[in-house]
């Protein structure tokens, strides 16, 4: 492995001339607006999170302004972004900030785990990106670009391992800011270079130390990754479903819910999980979002 320091120039001095524009990397972004933009951006790309988190931090400046809200606000504002019970969580979040932390973001790793839906890369993240803490952030890019960088191989492991801790622990520079900076230069640089499929390797600022250059880029063979699949899916018929009763002025009839999605066991399954997950609930009419 390369020394740290022979890697933090050409990489930082790239995410200086080629980082996105994005509203939470601001120096204008709150803690809680990176929150809710970790939320978000967990399992969908940013050009679909950007237009949502807008109108959230608009609407929803502080998390005292989220946890006023009825949870069905916090689901219909979530649209289209998928993963709804995203919403549920965060608006739990906003109210365990108002509760227990006076409105504010906590800055300890202990207090942001206990938040609700809040795992441990989402309270690195939060250090390092709101608070500019000397955190390593292991996200899918950061992952992939260590295996590559350090590792020599295509692809990391299908779970975050020890030795990516450690790896990961290693490259970060001893100042706290600049780690931070390093920690979300390493980030877009697998989201706009070091690509799953199609990376970049020429225009990569580091690609004289990459293992996994050196070695030939050796194809990935480790376990058999699988795409989700969508449609026809139980979560194609959640999504139709959660949709109806969004975009809906009020209560949803069971009539309207059998003609949105075909096979009478899938959607009566998904309805069920639907509920379960506090998405929906029951009322007199048929089916609505949670007040």
């Amino acid at each position: 492995m390369s020394a740290p320091s022979e890697l933090h120039t050409p990489l930082l001095a790239w995410y200086d001339a080629h980082a996105r524009d994005l509203p939470w990397r601001r120096t204008t972004a709150t803690p809680w607006g990176v929150l809710v933009s970790e939320f978000m951006l967990q399992q969908t790309p940013v050009s679909r999170v950007r237009p949502v988190y807008d109108e959230w931090i608009a609407r929803w400046p502080r998390p005292a302004d989220l946890a006023a809200e009825p949870t069905g606000e916090a689901i219909r504002a979530w649209g289209r972004l998928g993963y709804p019970r995203r919403a549920l969580r965060l608006h739990a979040a906003a109210t365990a900030i108002t509760d227990d932390h006076g409105g504010e973001v906590p800055d300890d790793h202990d207090a942001l785990r206990a938040l609700p839906g809040v795992g441990d890369y989402t309270a690195s993240a939060v250090l390092a990106f709101a608070f500019g803490r000397r955190r390593p952030v292991l996200d899918t890019n950061v992952r992939r670009v260590l295996a590559r960088l350090v590792t020599g191989v295509e692809l990391p492991p299908p779970a975050v391992t020890a030795a990516e801790k450690a790896a990961a622990e290693h490259l970060l520079p001893d100042d706290e800011p600049t780690a931070a900076t390093w920690s979300v230069a390493l980030m877009e640089l697998g989201a706009l270079v070091c690509t799953a499929r199609s990376p970049h390797c020429d225009e990569c600022p580091v690609h004289a130390a990459c293992a996994w250059r050196s070695a030939g880029h050796p194809s990935y063979d480790g376990p058999v990754r699988r795409g989700q699949a969508w449609s026809g899916t139980d979560r194609q018929c959640r999504g139709r479903l959660m949709a109806l009763v969004r975009e809906a002025d009020g209560p949803v009839g069971p009539r309207t819910i059998i003609g949105a999605w075909p096979h009478d066991a899938q959607r009566d399954r998904a309805l069920e999980s639907l509920l379960a997950d506090g998405l929906l609930v029951r009322t007199r009419d048929g089916y609505a979002l949670p007040d």
